[in-house]
């Protein structure tokens, strides 16, 4: 699954628009390097995305194509 879709799916970013330029501007790291929206996250990556101030690392447990509000938190664990 490419990251900006995770990233929207799992609701760390509310639209996938704003996912892609986050990963575009370089606010998105995973295990350690910063990728671009197009990259395939697979089960076990660490993503870490940095919000101005703020900065968020969770570690990826499962991929779906949908997901329901409630269940999408169930996609990642903080780290």
């Amino acid at each position: 699954m490419r990251l900006d879709k995770y990233l929207k799916v799992s609701r760390l970013i509310k639209r996938r628009t704003v996912a892609c330029d986050a990963c575009n501007a370089g606010r998105v790291i995973v295990n350690g390097k910063p990728q671009k929206a197009s990259y395939d996250v697979k089960i076990g990556d660490r993503i870490e995305i940095s919000f101005g101030e703020k900065s968020v690392a969770v570690e990826v447990l499962s991929l779906e194509e949908t997901q329901k509000k409630d269940e999408a938190k169930d996609m990642y664990s903080y780290v």
